[in-house]
């Protein structure tokens, strides 16, 4: 049964009456040391909400140019000028729908769940009915909770790429959030898929089923001993002509939106836009969407279910060193997802 918007009583009411949490907020952009943990009101939902009782949430990237608002395209494009316009970051997550709204249809109170939410570094996250999809009953909530925004990230850009079963893939950046996930769904889709790590990180690429592994410090995926039907490049920094030598004749390079360029965020990708037409390649970029996404959703929850494809979570924290898990993200040291257990 569904039950209209309502205070359940879960966190703690102040003597002023006010149903209040617990949650990392930032007021200005910044920094990791601009985000502190704070009380503040629970989420009011709409009518196509759920309000969510946040068991864990993942760290992405996109939470830190957010943080940052870099590029700085993303203040003029309305997520706020001077500060985020979502006071509390954050965005996957996985709860307890505790509260939904006169419209939704999907979800009851009770139910486990896992999608894209606003602001889930909190004891409560309000998040639409088309970003969540139901928990599988045999993933943690910290392994769901790092599912969706990479998980679909991962999803995009091979699609972007039109991957295909035989191809030879490669995956730069393959041991973090989005490149663990690009691999296993390059897998899944029948690739030969070749990951591009780290010493360090190496190992973890194979444990999720590369073919191969190039090592960036001893190895040059360029040397030319090796050309691929389709590059996935994740927040790379190498030049065009480079990746070009690395492709087939007629190999699709697929550059990921958001790194590198301070305004813009897709300085390279719009060179290879512009470069791709007059080249037998076909050179191309994309920038991930979390809008509208349900049936992507559900169908990386039909692939984890599957066995085909295992979140990594590579390190967890409490929700008040939220600061510290971006930090570690930042620094380069995460393998796969942080997760932070509220």
């Amino acid at each position: 049964m569904r039950t209209q918007p309502a205070k359940i009583g879960l966190t703690p009411v102040t003597a002023a009456g006010r149903d209040v949490m617990r949650a990392i907020v930032q007021d200005v952009y910044g920094s990791a040391d601009r985000l502190r943990l704070s009380e503040i009101d629970k989420p009011v939902i709409a009518a196509d909400e759920v309000l969510v009782q946040v068991r864990a949430a993942g760290v992405d990237r996109g939470t830190c140019h957010l943080m940052r608002g870099e590029p700085y395209l993303m203040r003029i494009l309305g997520f706020g000028f001077r500060g985020p316009r979502n006071r509390v970051p954050g965005l996957d997550v996985a709860g307890i729908v505790v509260a939904a709204g006169g419209d939704v249809t999907r979800f009851e109170v009770g139910d486990e769940v896992f999608g894209i939410s606003r602001g889930s570094f909190a004891d409560y996250a309000a998040a639409r009915e088309d970003k969540l999809v139901r928990k599988p009953a045999g993933l943690s909530f910290e392994q769901a909770a790092v599912v969706a925004v990479s998980g679909l990230a991962a999803l995009q850009g091979l699609r972007a790429g039109r991957i295909a079963a035989g191809q030879k893939v490669l995956i730069i950046g393959a041991s973090g959030g989005v490149g663990t996930y690009a691999v296993q769904l390059g897998k899944a889709f029948g690739a030969t898929v070749t990951g591009v790590a780290s010493t360090a990180k190496a190992d973890l690429v194979r444990s999720i089923g590369a073919d191969q592994v190039i090592d960036y410090t001893r190895e040059d995926f360029a040397d030319g001993r090796e050309h691929y039907d389709l590059i996935l490049d994740i927040g790379g920094n190498s030049g065009l002509s480079r990746l070009r030598r690395a492709l087939t004749p007629r190999g699709t390079l697929v550059i990921a939106g958001s790194e590198g360029a301070r305004w813009t965020g897709v300085g390279r990708q719009i060179r290879a836009l512009a470069l791709s037409p007059v080249v037998p390649q076909r050179l191309t970029m994309y920038i991930s969407s979390t809008n509208k996404r349900q049936a992507d959703l559900e169908a990386l929850c039909q692939q984890v279910e599957a066995g085909h494809v295992t979140p990594i979570v590579g390190k967890t924290y409490p929700l008040a060193e939220v600061p510290e898990a971006i930090r570690h993200l930042e620094d380069g040291r995460a393998q796969g997802k942080i997760a932070i257990i509220v």
